[in-house]
């Protein structure tokens, strides 16, 4: 492989990964930089949506991660009381979108692609290699580690932002400033599914709405844990993913005059909690520069009331790989075009988690319209809704599965 095949991709995350492999079945050569010297598999429980697994089934992700992950029948919405609201069928996504809807756990699928990563020779993981500076000259770009385990520097033709909302390449291409804080606390914890009540272990994504706070629950790992996330209003920023939470701080956000005693006897159950503050970015006028893009996080941070934000690198990895493989020639134009056929789409799945933090955490009395409304549309008719985010197609590449790799 000639080094003009090269892709440099900062950030081992879901879309980093899903890019290299989308990148190496199309021919090119793929360092992946991360700046962790170790991997672990941490996060909440991803919703993978019918337009993200149309993608990890074509880069061949699909038989490990099936075995993993759950297929829910349903999405069931219901208020802070628990009255039911709406019962959406996302079971029959295979027969309406010709591809299934999964939930798992992050870990888990982040596991599947590093092991399918490390059977291609043509993907090269390199742990502990933070992104310092890089430079663009005639033939791509060279990007400079100086740690925190790896001085060194790469070359490649492009060099693919994935890392996220904090992204480095981010900084060094705009110079915009942070991310931005946006007033939401998440908690995430796991329960094993012998620890809760009968009802919790069904294959169902389950979806509470409340003045200023929600809560999502459903199955992972092959339905042996139940995966617990719990957002609120909240103004105190931590930083990174994996700060401790305490229990009667998630209680607090989930007072009993407003919640069930069905939710907060859940929520009442795990020893321990994580957290981590939300963050988001206005829509970026630009996307790159020169041989230089951005995917995922680095460029368009998803709130998670629409449980797009996977998907969205996922897509975006698809799209790229696809944009590249029709131009190698002409690299620069070739991420131009994949900037221009991402932007209208992420701006509109931007757009709708928005309107969806507005809808999820109304106080009365507009909630109770809104609980009229959705006991009146039904859930049928909400998934029709959803149809615009759901049909999406990938590339006409990834139409056909790739072939199987042969795990060592």
């Amino acid at each position: 492989m000639v080094e003009s095949r090269t892709i440099l991709i900062a950030g081992a995350g879901i879309g980093g990964l899903t890019a290299a492999l989308a990148l190496a079945d199309r021919g090119f050569r793929v360092v992946v930089l991360e700046q962790a010297p170790r991997l672990e598999p941490t996060g909440a429980g991803l919703q993978l949506s019918p337009n993200a697994t149309r993608v990890l089934i074509g880069i061949g992700a699909a038989p490990k991660l099936s075995a993993v992950a759950v297929t829910p029948d349903a999405v069931r919405v219901r208020n802070a009381q628990g009255d039911d609201l709406a019962r959406i069928p996302i079971g029959s996504a295979p027969q309406r979108y010709g591809a299934p809807y999964w939930v798992a756990h992050r870990g888990d699928l982040h596991s599947v692609l590093l092991k399918l990563c490390a059977t291609r020779p043509d993907i090269k993981l390199v742990l502990g290699a933070r992104v310092d500076e890089y430079a663009v000259h005639a033939n791509g770009v060279t990007v400079a580690s100086a740690g925190p385990t790896v001085v060194g520097e790469f070359s490649g033709l492009v060099l693919i932002g994935a890392d996220g909302v904090w992204s480095r390449v981010r900084a060094r291409l705009f110079d915009d400033g942070p991310a931005l804080a946006a007033g939401r606390t998440a908690w995430r914890t796991l329960l094993p599914a012998d620890a809760v009540a009968p009802e919790h272990r069904a294959p169902t994504v389950n979806l509470w709405l409340g003045r200023g706070a929600h809560l999502v629950h459903y199955p992972v790992r092959a339905g042996a844990m139940i995966n617990l996330v719990a957002i609120a209003e909240d103004d105190e920023i931590v930083t990174g993913w994996s700060a401790p939470g305490l229990p009667e701080e998630v209680l607090e956000h989930f007072p009993a005059h407003r919640w069930s005693a069905t939710a907060r006897d859940l929520l009442a159950r795990p020893q321990q909690w994580l957290r981590w503050s939300l963050h988001g970015r206005p829509a970026a006028r630009e996307w790159g520069r020169g041989p230089v893009t951005l995917l995922g996080d680095a460029v368009h941070p998803t709130l998670p009331f629409l449980a797009q934000g996977a998907a969205m690198a996922i897509e975006d990895a698809a799209v790229l790989a696809d944009a590249l493989a029709r131009r190698p020639d002409a690299p620069q134009a070739a991420l131009r075009d994949y900037e221009s056929r991402r932007r209208g789409r992420t701006a509109g799945i931007v757009r709708a988690a928005r309107r969806n933090d507005l809808v999820y955490h109304l106080g009365q009395p507009a909630a109770a319209l809104r609980d009229l409304a959705m006991r009146l549309v039904g859930g049928e008719t909400v998934l029709a809704r959803h149809d615009w985010v759901y049909e999406w197609q990938p590339p006409a590449s990834f139409a056909t599965p790739a072939p199987p790799v042969q795990a060592e």
